[in-house]
């Protein structure tokens, strides 16, 4: 790890979770360099939906290259891009009745986040920009601004471009509508806060501890943002291509956003971010908004092979997610009433859940007994307090179920420890 440390900014993260050298990955594996195997129950935050080296995605990829095809062309027409274009259309869109027009943005789900933010403000002629507790959304200046981590929001290096906050459903505890104190916010000419261009939202906060909105809360912010002429963001750049079940996490709701954001598991595992739009939103001038990798051609044959064999039978797909899903919601649930002295509250949809453990300090050291066992496992939240379990959607059942019974060996181990230290005290 000598070179890492010499050469590699301290501001590197994931690499003192996972301390070791990986090398070659396959589905939900990976190996080390020195052949050492780990169960990847991290996806790539969410980047890898249809797990390492998929061999569909791959084979594509190795097709393309080898016929010399185009691989960078910024915004210019290419084959690849009409491919996907229509795949886009045929396979996704249509078939749910989305009418969106596509904007790609810059290479990640931040760029994507910053351009729907430029472009509700440019719209409405509105500076200002609501977003929810807990929520996360990118870490470049606009982004930064509408993401409520506060280990990330220090005033010296970051501005807080003109965005308020609101509490997220469930925020104050189930008791209280956190949708009747955002609409008195808006209502009241003298609570400060200013008509916003947009509000942004997660269907379900990811990074923020896995916090999932119920689907009569967004149906309730659908309505909040057409009563005050207000646009609709959804970030479905971590929920987004099936985490949830189905495609889009806001399908399960009803709720029609005027813009979308999205990017992860869209690029097959290559870097692409797109905006969906309603067509009348698409105000943009030519050349008004730019980035030299927004058309990555490699994203766009793997996308296409993605989408073409998972989803064109979508029903299918959204089942097999819903089944491990089930498979992770049982297994967890079952530790979690074995051994009731850890606390965990788990909640979650599809293939993110999350457990909540009331020992800050318990998750993160949870991931680290777990990859000492051969899971890759993160965690998530303002404390790191929960521990998040975001497998591919594509993983073997068989090896889903091994992962999880690491997991709960990690468990026991800690809890034992525990036991003995505390016997050791009072001895």
């Amino acid at each position: 790890m000598r070179i890492f440390e010499e050469m590699e900014s301290e501001v590197r993260g994931y690499v003192r979770s996972f301390p070791v050298i990986f090398d070659v990955a396959q589905g939900s594996l990976f190996y080390d360099e020195h052949g050492n195997r780990f169960i990847d129950f991290f996806s790539g935050a969410g980047t890898l939906n249809y797990g390492h080296n998929n061999p569909i995605i791959s084979e594509a990829l190795i097709d393309y290259l080898q016929k010399e095809r185009i691989v960078h062309a910024l915004d210019k027409a290419t084959v690849a891009k009409r491919e996907f274009l229509r795949t886009l259309r045929d396979v996704i869109l249509a078939p749910r009745n989305l009418k969106y027009k596509v904007q790609f943005t810059g290479p990640t789900g931040t760029n994507a986040v910053e351009t729907a933010l430029k472009l509700a403000r440019m719209v409405k002629r509105r500076s200002n920009i609501l977003a929810f507790t807990n929520g996360y959304h990118g870490l470049t200046m606009g982004s930064l601004a509408v993401t409520g981590n506060s280990f990330y929001r220090d005033e010296s290096y970051g501005v807080r471009h003109n965005t308020d906050f609101m509490p997220y459903d469930g925020y104050h505890g189930p008791d209280i509508d956190t949708l009747t104190y955002l609409r008195r916010y808006l209502e009241d000419q003298s609570s400060g806060i200013d008509l916003p261009a947009a509000i942004i939202v997660e269907t379900v906060q990811g990074e923020g501890g896995v916090n999932l909105a119920s689907d009569e809360w967004l149906r309730g912010v659908e309505r909040i943002c057409l009563d005050f002429d207000i646009l609709l963001i959804v970030d479905d750049i971590q929920m987004g291509n099936g985490r949830t079940g189905p495609f889009f996490s806001f399908e399960r709701s009803g709720i029609s956003p005027d813009l979308v954001t999205f990017s992860k598991s869209i690029g097959g595992g290559l870097p692409l971010a797109l905006l969906f739009m309603r067509s009348e939103l698409d105000q943009w001038h030519p050349g008004e908004h730019t980035g030299t990798f927004r058309g990555n051609n490699l994203a766009f044959v793997a996308a296409a092979a993605a989408l073409n064999h998972y989803w064109e039978n979508p029903g299918e797909f959204t089942a097999t997610i819903n089944h491990k899903g089930n498979i992770v919601a049982t297994e967890v649930n079952r530790i979690l009433e074995s051994y009731p002295e850890c606390g965990g509250k788990l909640r979650g949809v599809g293939m993110v859940w999350g457990v909540e453990f009331p020992n800050t300090d318990f998750a993160s050291q949870v991931s680290h007994e777990a990859f000492k066992n051969g899971v890759v496992i993160e965690t998530a939240g303002a404390q790191s307090h929960v521990l998040k379990f975001f497998p591919a959607l594509t993983i073997d059942e068989e090896l889903l179920r091994e992962g999880l019974a690491r997991i709960e060996q990690a468990i026991v181990s800690l809890l034992s420890e525990k036991k003995d230290r505390l016997a050791g005290a009072i001895e």
